[in-house]
């Protein structure tokens, strides 16, 4: 079984495309979504994180993500240092889970995969691109959030013209029906590199 590696900058649509490997069978680990039930569920994390970042970082048991966004986007070491009590748990997590699939490939949904220089740790990696001003807007709509916030954020991940050439595959995502017939084909092409002995 081969490990694959999604990745894309914020607003590149990266989850809509996760969705369609979905929809074709593929087995898809939304490593943000399992941080977060992490960092709530393990409180060896939960103890890091409130000495990192302050009681705050927590309300009620429930994870106080306005605060962590507001402290960590601001503060690229701080961010550092939570990706680092973050990172290996989800990553352990993550290994464990693929050992219960049965298939071809399996894909880990994830942000930083260049950023964090972990892209050696997957057999291929997938990245998904869309012009910048379209991933602002994107953003801004879909967070309610201003473009200064999402300009922020975005400072914290590499451009896309760095990562392309670091990719296994791209997927340019403006128009959802090409989208849809690029991770098709792509997915034909995983299943065929997947059973292949190299």
């Amino acid at each position: 079984m081969k490990i694959v590696g999604l990745t894309g900058g914020i607003g590149s649509g990266k989850s809509t495309v996760a969705k369609m490997f979905r929809e074709l069978g593929v087995p898809v680990y939304d490593s943000d979504e399992e941080a977060k039930k992490l960092m709530v569920s393990s409180t060896e994390m939960k103890e890091a994180i409130i000495q990192l970042l302050g009681k705050g970082a927590y309300k009620d048991a429930v994870l106080n993500r306005a605060f962590i966004a507001e402290k960590v986007f601001k503060d690229p070491e701080l961010l550092q240092q939570l990706n680092a009590i973050v990172h290996p748990a989800v990553r352990d997590h993550f290994l464990k889970w693929t050992q219960k699939k049965a298939v071809p490939y399996v894909i880990q949904e994830t942000a930083l995969i260049f950023e964090n220089g972990v892209q050696d740790k997957y057999d291929f990696t997938v990245l998904v691109t869309a012009p910048k001003e379209v991933r602002i807007q994107r953003v801004i709509d879909r967070d309610g959030v201003g473009q200064q916030q999402v300009e922020q954020r975005m400072n914290n991940q590499i451009e896309d013209n760095e990562k392309i050439p670091l990719a296994d595959f791209c997927i340019e995502n403006i128009d959802l029906d090409t989208t849809k017939q690029k991770v098709k084909d792509l997915h034909t092409k995983l299943v065929t590199l997947s059973a292949s002995k190299f």
